[in-house]
């Protein structure tokens, strides 16, 4: 496995977009020639504030984790994967080692900045390519980067399909309520403890909205700030309705990040508005990470197979 994780490092080629304010480093990989490849496949990953790569030298060898979930078997021969590195992390660290977040990560930890970054990255690759070889550009984003692709299509008009996997409609805040009401119907809350509680969050959410651009202040974690939070509140719904090309949501029963009934307020809003250019996907017993918890507490991993139910639908659409 090793072996293989190696050869993946080694393949990547890495790209910097240059601007007055900023620089913009993403990785790009292919399996095959460049004159081959006609889809780019722009993969916009969740809320992780760390290198894409960490690697651990071993005398034996090495090991290397990675935040990327993508098996590269599985991405197709004709597809550019691109990914993008987080403000203020490189490529990969070292496992072992602490990477203190920099605080240019914290500075531009923005649904507006991700957004723009990606765009930056589509147009750049635009240009290095021959117009007629590009076929599909595809958007594909996973958690906090469903929020980032919805927000994208609403910059980028060369993008030809998006997917939106484990990501809401409503706004990221509301989840929380919702949580909590979870447990007072299944009895592991009181309707008193559930009052304490949401009114807590609600004193939570208010001092964030008062301090929308504090990245000295943080909130469920000490790597996301406020900053972060005020700036993720929006509900996606609203960019996803602004696009016109297909999208593919997809969403587990299990999601423990997302509450299931933010995310049919997408399909909702789309009947509503008469639009049909979504396919919304329910994976029964599938939590965040495409994931089924089996009854020995071990975990079967079903990311391959949502995939490639994603990977048919870019081919029918």
């Amino acid at each position: 496995m090793f072996g293989q994780r190696f050869s993946e490092l080694k393949n990547y080629k890495h790209h910097s977009v240059i601007t007055e304010s900023d620089t913009i480093n993403y990785h790009t990989y292919a399996k095959r020639k460049v004159d081959s490849i006609n889809t780019i496949f722009l993969y916009i990953q969740g809320s992780s504030a760390q290198a894409l790569y960490q690697i651990k030298k071993e005398n034996s060898g090495a090991s290397i984790g990675t935040t990327v979930p993508f098996d590269f078997e599985t991405i197709p021969d004709n597809y550019l994967f691109v990914v993008i590195s987080r403000k203020g992390f490189p490529f990969s660290t070292e496992m072992d080692k602490s990477f203190p977040i920099p605080k240019s990560y914290f500075e531009n930890q923005t649904l507006e900045y991700r957004a723009n970054q990606a765009d930056l990255v589509i147009n750049d690759l635009y240009k290095k390519y021959n117009e007629k070889q590009i076929d599909k550009i595809i958007a594909f984003g996973h958690s906090e980067g469903s929020d980032v692709v919805a927000k994208l299509g609403t910059l980028n008009k060369k993008i030809t399909h998006f997917g939106y996997w484990s990501g809401g409609g409503n706004t990221q805040f509301i989840d929380f309520v919702t949580f909590i009401r979870k447990n007072v119907d299944k009895g592991n809350l009181t309707e008193k403890q559930a009052k304490v509680k949401i009114d807590s969050l609600f004193t939570d959410l208010k001092d964030i909205m008062s301090n929308p651009d504090a990245t000295d202040k943080f909130w469920q974690g000490d790597d996301n700030s406020y900053k972060r939070w005020s700036h993720f509140s929006e509900p996606p719904v609203e960019n996803l309705l602004q696009i016109d090309k297909p999208i593919f949501v997809a969403i587990g029963t299990k999601d423990q990040a997302v509450t299931l009934e933010s995310a049919y307020l997408i399909p909702i809003e789309f009947i509503r508005h008469k639009k049909d250019n979504l396919t919304f996907e329910v994976y029964p017993d599938l939590d965040h990470g495409f994931e089924k918890e089996l009854e020995n507490g071990e975990f079967e991993d079903h990311w391959n197979d949502v995939f490639q139910d994603f990977l048919n639908w870019i081919n029918e659409n």
